[in-house]
């Protein structure tokens, strides 16, 4: 059985049957919908945003401003990963730069693992900043009284340092000397729809910034873009009748289900008990070993719905708990969908490389999730 037919079963039995109870169904789509209507508008955003060429463009112009320098270069991509990250969320971050970071690496002859590793750390610890970066912080943002932004920047700048760092440590050796850019590199296929994106995009990340409705900004951002792309007559990288990843938006309501169904039974007394109580360092220390541990088991997504009740109230403990599922997910191929979708296009386009070397990617995980989750709950902590 198909993943998501699987996940359509579980959407209309577990209300149905009365294993989640009406009320808890009704709260639960009211908080929910908003976040999957949003999953849906980014994704085609995204894809209209590679159809357009900006990717291409930005990569490109990336090898041109770093003169030949490999360190550089690699500079330009954290910028290119961070922003995409931040902006457009780090699924898109995963399906949409990796292939572009890989293309610039055969064009200037750089080592393309150092640089795919890269997009997928950030595509995970760059995902705090703001409310849209992620689908867990859509679902926390409303119980941030003074406002996501306001109580996330700190953690997620700390974590977002501590992770370039350790990438530059971890992969330092490979980014010296220098190269010869090869090729011409993609053209877009109209400058005036390429322009037309990179102002929308523009728009959009502003309009995050200040925290508007992310599921009508989206969807305007997407409905603009589509007109701009259906008047220049430019043909999508993806069929239109492709572009809208309901299979993918039905697991996620499936989990979503599955851990609402698991409260009302529950579950959360148990989680309660394993993540503690408390504000304290120790606390909050706690409460991020069980979301690190938790996320890299069953995923980020399960992890953080199980365990928001045990976050409670206190908006610190809510801060250390997004911090352990978004820059935690870094050691298992399962732990976010980032990083399932990171290693399905690392297999798909690093076509003389054969599939990442498993062990490099654990070793990166191992060394940088402590450390950034660390980072995050510290500011949190001191704050």
């Amino acid at each position: 059985m198909p993943l998501w037919l699987l996940a359509a079963v579980v959407v209309v039995v577990l209300p149905a049957t009365g294993l989640l109870p009406p009320a808890d169904a009704r709260d639960l789509l009211a908080r929910t919908g908003p976040v999957l209507v949003f999953l849906l508008a980014i994704t085609v955003v995204a894809e209209l945003c590679a159809g357009a060429g900006l990717f291409d463009a930005v990569a490109g112009r990336a090898a041109r401003l770093a003169r030949g320098r490999r360190l550089v270069l690699w500079g330009l991509v954290v910028v290119l990963a961070t922003a995409s990250t931040v902006v457009l969320s780090l699924d898109t971050t995963a399906v949409l730069v990796t292939p572009v970071v890989l293309a610039l690496a055969r064009r200037t002859g750089t080592r393309p693992l150092p640089l795919a590793l890269t997009v997928l750390a950030l595509a995970n610890t760059a995902s705090l900043l703001l409310p849209v970066s992620n689908l867990t912080n859509l679902l926390a943002a409303h119980r941030f009284g003074t406002g996501y932004v306001g109580v996330m920047w700190a953690p997620a700048l700390a974590v977002l340092a501590v992770t370039v760092v350790v990438l530059l440590a971890l992969h330092g050796r490979d980014l010296g000397g220098r190269f010869t850019l090869a090729g011409a590199g993609p053209t877009p296929p109209d400058r005036l729809l390429l322009r037309v994106t990179a102002a929308v995009v523009a728009l959009l990340a502003v309009a995050f910034a200040v925290e508007l409705p992310v599921a009508p900004t989206a969807l305007a951002g997407a409905a603009v873009l589509a007109l701009a792309t259906w008047w220049r007559r430019v043909r999508p990288l993806v069929p239109v009748r492709e572009m809208l990843p309901w299979r993918s938006a039905l697991v996620v309501a499936a989990l979503f289900v599955l851990v609402e169904t698991w409260h009302a039974h529950g579950l959360g007394d148990l989680l309660a008990a394993v993540a503690g109580t408390g504000d304290g360092p120790g606390d909050l220390a706690r409460l991020a070993a069980t979301g690190v541990v938790a996320a890299n088991l069953v995923n980020n997504l399960p992890a953080f719905l199980a365990l928001l009740p045990a976050a409670g109230e206190s908006v610190d403990r809510l801060a250390t708990l997004l911090v352990a599922v978004n820059a935690g997910p870094l050691i298992t191929p399962w732990a976010s969908l980032a990083t399932v979708l990171w290693w399905q296009q690392y297999r798909r386009h690093a076509f003389e490389q054969g599939p990442p070397p498993a062990w490099h990617v654990v070793r990166q995980g191992l060394v940088l999730a402590p450390l950034a989750v660390a980072a995050g709950v510290a500011v949190v902590a001191l704050g």
